[in-house]
């Protein structure tokens, strides 16, 4: 046995253990619950104000209004293109590009009016001189979060599929139909959504949350391939449990260490403290 082959053989021993350790510390250090776990989750990537959330009766959900969006919206775009587009690696067409360009865009404007708004109501009349262009809600913050959120999963999955596989498909991950219908997917759900109903907010509360946890691992792992040269060395999904199991350890390591932070700094598993708007 070779030295690569050794310490292959370690590391299948090595990250499940890590893995149980890291899982446990999260059970252990996470608020009780089910949504006590999931509030784990948002609590390391997300400022969870409670006015800038959705809640079921006076239960807030894991994620903000725009968090909500766009990790629902990157979670069902990245299972819709499981289906849908197989192995296909390579990214829209431009027309669609430029769709998620202005997807990104409103994103990014209606969260620097949004955030522009909460300075202004925490300085103290300092800084009412400056005029927002419109007054924040989370309507629109549902809507551009989910803009983004579909806009990653369209950039992510073909990425994905181009480091993995020996066997490529050289087309493109979403063409006009299927983006048509991933983009009508998502505003239904929006919709359902704002209808406030405990019957949709429930499942939307576990998608969003479990969303987020899954592009860190994803990510993860991609980062664990590139660091042991396994680019588009997998054949098939199998393959794939020691990667997705580093990347699942890494994710909960860095949550871990991010909620431990602030809960230290705030002391709560809500948002900031003193932070209302």
């Amino acid at each position: 046995m070779n030295i690569n082959s050794r310490f292959e053989s370690i590391l299948k021993w090595l990250v499940p253990f890590a893995a149980i350790c890291a899982i446990a510390a999260w059970m252990y250090i996470a608020p009780e619950g089910a949504l006590g776990k999931l509030d784990a989750v948002g609590y390391a990537v997300c400022h969870r104000i409670d006015a800038r959330s959705f809640h079921v009766g006076d239960r807030q959900l894991p994620l903000c209004a725009r968090c909500t969006g766009e990790f629902f919206a990157a979670g069902i775009g990245l299972v819709f293109q499981g289906f849908v587009s197989g192995r296909k690696n390579k990214l829209p067409s431009r027309g669609i590009v430029a769709v998620l360009i202005l997807f990104f865009l409103a994103f990014g404007i209606d969260g620097s009016n949004s955030y522009l708004y909460l300075l202004k109501q925490t300085s103290q009349n300092r800084l009412d001189m400056i005029p927002n262009l419109y007054i924040p809600n989370s309507v629109l913050r549902l809507f551009t979060g989910s803009g983004m959120g579909i806009a990653l999963a369209a950039v992510l999955y073909p990425i994905v599929n181009q480091t993995l596989w020996r066997a490529q498909d050289d087309r493109p991950a979403l063409e006009w139909k299927s983006f048509g219908a991933l983009t009508a997917l998502i505003v239904i759900v929006d919709l359902l959504i704002l209808t406030d109903s405990p019957i949709v907010l429930y499942p939307i509360a576990y998608v969003s949350a479990l969303g987020s946890l899954s592009l860190l691992v994803i990510v993860f792992a991609m980062l664990w391939i590139m660091i042991m040269r396994q680019e588009n060395a997998f054949e098939n999904p199998r393959q794939l449990w020691l990667p997705l199991l580093a990347g699942l350890t890494l994710a909960l390591l860095m949550i871990l260490s991010i909620d431990l932070f602030r809960l230290r700094l705030t002391g709560t598993w809500g948002g900031f403290p003193g932070i209302t708007g």
